[in-house]
């Protein structure tokens, strides 16, 4: 389990993906959320003085459950101040990550902070979700986003049985899964490595049951 700061950075540091231009652009983003976070609510003032344990580590561990040779348009469902997405797009800059966001206010946080860490291939989509035109993604997360059952219900639709799920769920995960129902799935919860209460759901949805 990470707890520290200290660790935090260390466990980054190992990741294949943690380049030295990745660096610069999570100092980047670090930097800017604190700026920002002074203008608006991103994310909680308290949470800054751990924030590479509450918001880089905490979404740079679901890289762990997606396999390297992944491709093809990563999808983050209601990315709020951007997390997962804009940390996932900086450790991975080869592939698509398409920001889903509804608020004008994120949509022109995230638009500013992709631009200034030099992310090409990441793009928001200022829209609901429902409005956004249906398309297969390799990936599909989502944090605080909405309850299981409710978002495999808005979302399935750019889901395909290769489309891996990483949806980090808090204390809810094993609950939220095992009262799943009406859809065929290989999910399982994995340990979140940031906090020993809170679980991650993983795996892929191969349809609807009936």
């Amino acid at each position: 389990m990470i707890t520290t700061e200290t660790e935090a950075r260390a466990w980054l540091e190992q990741r294949p993906e943690y380049t030295p231009e990745a660096a610069q652009r999570l100092d980047t983003l670090v930097a800017m959320l604190g700026q920002e976070n002074q203008q608006q609510n991103l994310v909680s003032a308290a949470s800054l003085d751990q924030v590479w344990l509450r918001h880089i580590v905490d979404s740079a561990q679901l890289l762990a459950h997606v396999p390297r040779e992944t491709s093809g348009a990563w999808f983050d469902l209601g990315t709020g101040a951007g997390f997962p997405g804009l940390v996932i797009a900086a450790l991975r800059p080869d592939l698509e990550v398409v920001m889903v966001e509804s608020r004008a206010r994120r949509i022109e946080w995230l638009d500013r902070a992709r631009l200034a860490m030099g992310l090409d291939r990441a793009r928001v989509e200022g829209r609901r979700l429902e409005l956004v035109d249906s398309c297969h993604a390799a990936v599909i997360s989502a944090r605080a986003f909405a309850p299981l059952q409710r978002l495999l219900e808005l979302s399935s639709r750019f889901s395909t049985s290769d489309t891996r799920w990483v949806l980090p769920k808090g204390r809810s995960a094993k609950q939220e899964l095992e009262d799943l129902r009406k859809w065929r799935h290989v999910f399982h919860v994995e340990q979140s490595l940031t906090d020993p209460q809170a679980g991650i759901i993983v795996g892929t949805l191969t349809g609807r049951k009936g």
